[in-house]
């Protein structure tokens, strides 16, 4: 059988951090954002780690 791929879409918005954790970014930064708070916007420069609900089918998808 063939080597499965990885899903791009999932490889582009995700990283594996060094302890197996996964990286992302937030979301709603993209637009409408003249009425944001400053410190919302702040808060949302930073990326974050996916919750623990999430990763087991993150994880699938990224070595799938």
């Amino acid at each position: 059988m063939p080597k499965q791929k990885t899903k791009r879409g999932a490889a582009k918005r995700f990283r594996l951090t060094a302890s197996g954790k996964i990286r992302r970014r937030r979301a709603f930064k993209s637009h409408i954002l003249t009425k944001k708070t400053q410190k919302r916007k702040r808060r949302l420069r930073k990326a974050t780690l996916v919750s623990k609900a999430d990763e087991r089918s993150i994880k699938r998808v990224l070595s799938a």
